[in-house]
């Protein structure tokens, strides 16, 4: 007796998220703009981000807590990132190092979509 693979992957409720490609999918990025990117490193493209919505209002942010607010911003990125890396609610909670249910609360509390 032989032993034959499997017809169908195991694909979880994750599998079709990928920020990259819903960003793509909306015209928002493109190959070239990914490679530019990758070049940069991430303090690099937050500082860039905050100078660029600056610029448009005489460089000046006053009444945004910046400082507060990176703390928030990170974890909504993070949880983000760890829906496109993997295939399962359970396997992303682990890779953030918290359980399935406060990720699950995670994800409403920051009103993160599904597609």
């Amino acid at each position: 007796m032989t032993w034959t693979k499997k017809l169908k992957e195991y694909k979880g409720k994750n599998y079709h998220y990928s920020l990259r490609e819903k960003l793509k999918r909306e015209k928002r990025i493109t190959d070239e703009f990914e490679s530019v990117m990758s070049s940069l490193t991430l303090e690099e493209i937050i500082g860039l981000k905050l100078e660029l919505a600056s610029s448009y209002i005489n460089n000046r942010l006053y009444g945004i807590p910046i400082w507060s607010s990176t703390y928030y911003v990170c974890r909504e990125a993070c949880l983000k990132y760890a829906l496109s890396a993997c295939r399962s609610m359970k396997d992303a909670a682990s890779l953030l190092g918290i359980n399935e249910s406060d990720f699950r609360k995670e994800i409403k509390r920051f009103d993160i979509k599904l597609d």
